[in-house]
């Protein structure tokens, strides 16, 4: 692969570009359609679902859509996914009761909804399709950690597929509100605002991959935030992984002095309230999310003592067959640009695995 070449021309939108993803937080608040509940119905075919599969014996990477069919419910999965991909670009589905089932009943549901939007993806370099986003206990200055498995915060960023779904377990004592911001808004903010740092965004950046290398590629990826390809923005981006990148690799490219203005902009603009929306999740809680127009962080939480009270949420990695086209560069983060086939991390020692517990 083409080594990318930095601080060269990139396309560029010629204005703003607005759109249905092109929102503000205060007014996704008051308009809460983007939040939608199941009917009865739907959830007794969800629990005959999950009994069927049960009951068959089969593991959990048997479950397609095919194999764990939702016929009443589809119509509503399929309506969220065109959002997702065309429209607002994230989603919550409210009313699953999580606490009648076994984490292995969860997961089962949980993945047989998230088949129905799309494939699953690793998530790490041990081969997760079914994700923990739990604190560990770890220490984020070891390389190899990455926030989700501590009770750092996170800051807005974007993961390394097409959408990404949290299954909200058990809740924090306190804190831990997901936060969601447009990055089509923050692209039409930052031309507003200051042009010359939105220019800035559209030439690649190195980013650090925390220690899960695939074959042949460097320690970090070099993808601009900003990509305008085939009459789309798409988004990557992970602040403190392009900051830890120039910290832990003296021989990756240097960030130039606006760069760094531009990403400390972005982020200030992405934690600002006017543009952002919070949302606090409930046990059974779905959230979806496409990385490629939003960013999503977390906030800081306070944690139960009492382990099986601990704030988990389960995580797939997903990959929809009508996903859009990818910039080329961004091969050096998803492997193959096949749209229903790309995304998620893997490397020499990846072994592809649904597990139940964090680890």
């Amino acid at each position: 692969m083409p080594e990318a070449p930095m601080n060269a021309p990139f396309p560029m939108p010629a204005g703003p570009i607005g759109g249905p993803a092109a929102w503000f937080g205060p007014d996704m608040d008051r308009d809460r359609s983007w939040a939608m509940t199941y009917t009865g119905a739907e959830l007794d075919e969800l629990d005959a679902a999950i009994h069927a599969f049960e009951s068959s014996g089969r593991d959990l990477g048997s479950i397609t859509a095919e194999s764990f069919p939702l016929p009443l419910l589809k119509p509503k999965l399929d309506a969220m996914l065109h959002e997702l991909l065309h429209g607002r670009g994230f989603a919550l589905l409210r009313g699953f009761d999580v606490s009648r089932y076994s984490i292995a009943q969860a997961a089962a549901a949980y993945l047989g909804v998230g088949a129905h939007l799309g494939g699953f993806r690793s998530q790490n370099a041990k081969g997760h399709l079914l994700g923990h986003v739990k604190d560990l206990g770890l220490d984020i200055r070891n390389p190899t950690v990455r926030y989700y498995q501590t009770n750092r915060k996170l800051e807005f960023h974007t993961d390394s597929c097409d959408v990404v779904g949290l299954l909200c377990l058990k809740t924090a004592k306190w804190g831990g509100e997901s936060r969601i911001a447009s990055s089509v808004t923050l692209h039409d903010e930052m031309l507003r605002r200051r042009p010359d740092l939105r220019a800035a965004l559209f030439t690649p950046m190195p980013t650090d991959r925390r220690g899960e290398v695939p074959p042949g590629m460097k320690p970090w990826f070099d993808v601009p935030v900003f990509s305008w390809h085939e009459g789309q923005l798409t988004t990557i981006y992970a602040g403190q992984y392009i900051r830890s990148a120039q910290a832990n690799f003296p021989d990756c490219p240097r960030l130039t002095a606006l760069e760094h203005e531009a990403i400390d902009l972005l982020d200030e603009m992405a934690n600002d309230p006017a543009i952002n929306l919070g949302m606090e999740f409930l046990p059974g809680d779905m959230q979806f999310v496409h990385n490629h127009n939003m960013l999503h962080s977390r906030g800081d939480f306070e944690d139960f003592a009492e382990l099986d009270k601990r704030r988990h949420l389960l995580r797939l990695w997903l990959c929809p067959k009508q996903a859009r086209p990818l910039p080329p560069l961004f091969a050096q983060r998803y492997g193959s640009l096949e749209i229903g086939n790309r995304g998620g991390i893997v490397t020499k020692e990846t072994t592809l695995k649904f597990v139940l517990e964090a680890q």
